[in-house]
């Protein structure tokens, strides 16, 4: 299975865990879907976008200068780590 595929499966798969990870796992989760799906953070700090969307843009940001591929793959073993630690996909 080529990387597009597989990290596009992962992103589904992760909808399916039956315990919502911790916040700090979230965070690289976010991190690493917005590195694999639009590259580098370019846009300015969101400074009207709250804490959370700070904390958010933060975490992309520290990304910068990973490749596409390394952030899918990186989003793939997470989501594949998170799958087999026990937090087992709800069915469908």
């Amino acid at each position: 299975m080529n990387l597009r595929k597989k990290f596009e499966r992962a992103a589904k798969r992760v909808w399916k865990l039956k315990e919502t990870p911790d916040d700090s796992t979230l965070l690289q989760l976010y991190a690493l879907y917005k590195q694999a799906t639009e590259g580098d953070a370019r846009s300015p700090r969101p400074i009207s976008a709250g804490m959370a969307g700070m904390v958010k843009w933060q975490a992309w940001r520290k990304l910068r200068g990973i490749s596409v591929d390394e952030a899918m793959e990186r989003y793939c073993n997470l989501v594949d780590k998170l799958m087999s630690r026990g937090a087992n996909p709800t069915s469908s």
